[in-house]
């Protein structure tokens, strides 16, 4: 199962540590949701989603506040006996000295931060949703072509890494070339990244390892993109029978989601980069409205109804 160190989520969010005493090292957040305290303040502890990160906003720290010293070594108590992996005060807020106390005693570590609660929330989420989307590794490229994320994939030699390069000389910019890690981060949308060890390479057979962020410098790179369009290059096989209209939309599946892909046939001489540019500009064309099939099918209608009509007279 996915997880994210709890000093990982320190280091982005920028949080100051109340209990620097407490060991954090160790510490792993498995789930994106947080949980804001609120009904456990009050007592109620039924379908308490302890292990969830924990924010305490301005609406949970008056409230705190105003419990009495009884009731707060009750609430306290009670609240820090849970596995809680952190809580996280927003607006810079600082617990009393008997809720710090309690934590220390429960090995649950304190922080704070300036951000106000809804747009610290919203942006933790926002994160923990990236990092424990479920991911695939694939064999292929991925390339940022006119902001449109084109994922080539194909059998290994068929030319993939050699199309990327000739799309970043054309001023577009790579991603991931050999494998390219899938993070499926919502219902709709598809992360693909680069593994650490390859990032910004290339691998050309016969010439080796190619730095490609050195060579062409910061603005032929990108670190992450949505996998937009699928290109699946194969051998140009005479006995297929090719899809030369493209009135069909054909998909292809990675985690659950389809991905809008087209078969394009390899021959000698044809130029693979200018194709994923013209692939990717029709993508882009289709998703503003603007079918360029279904406005040749519908001439050859007219067209057809008109000659009719002439007959007919």
């Amino acid at each position: 199962m996915a997880s994210v160190s709890l000093s990982k989520i320190v280091e982005k969010m920028k949080l100051e540590p109340i209990t620097p005493e407490l060991e954090i090292k160790g510490v792993k957040i498995k789930q994106p949701d947080i949980n804001r305290p609120a009904l456990q303040m009050s007592g109620y502890f039924e379908h308490f989603e302890a292990t969830r990160l924990q924010v305490i906003g301005f609406v949970e720290y008056t409230y705190m506040m105003s419990l009495s010293d009884e009731k707060k070594e009750e609430i306290y108590s009670e609240l820090l006996s849970y596995p809680i992996p952190c809580i996280v005060f927003c607006r810079e807020l600082q617990p009393d000295e008997l809720f710090k106390q309690k934590a220390i005693e429960h090995n649950v570590p304190l922080f704070s931060t300036k951000k106000p609660t809804s747009a610290f929330m919203a942006e933790i989420i926002r994160w923990l949703n990236v990092k424990l989307a479920p991911c695939i590794s694939v064999h292929g490229v991925l390339v940022d072509v006119y902001g449109e994320g084109l994922l080539i994939v194909g059998e290994s030699g068929i030319g993939k890494s050699e199309a990327a390069l000739e799309l970043i000389k054309r001023g577009h910019r790579l991603v991931t070339d050999d494998v390219v890690e899938i993070r499926k981060v919502s219902d709709d949308t598809l992360i693909g990244t680069a593994p650490d060890i390859t990032k910004h390479f290339i691998e050309l057979r016969g010439i080796g390892i190619v730095d490609v962020k050195t060579l062409f410098g910061v603005s032929s790179v990108k670190e992450t993109q949505n996998i937009d369009l699928v290109i699946k290059l194969a051998d140009w096989n005479k006995d297929v029978e090719y899809d030369r209209l493209g009135l069909e939309e054909e998909y292809t599946e990675y985690l659950g989601k389809k991905v809008v892909c087209h078969n394009i046939p390899i021959r000698p001489g044809r130029n693979l980069a200018i194709i994923c540019e013209s692939a990717a500009v029709n993508h882009r064309q289709k998703k503003m409205g603007y079918n360029a099939a279904q406005e040749l099918y519908q001439r050859v209608q007219n067209s057809l109804a008109k000659k009719r009509e002439e007959e007919d007279e």
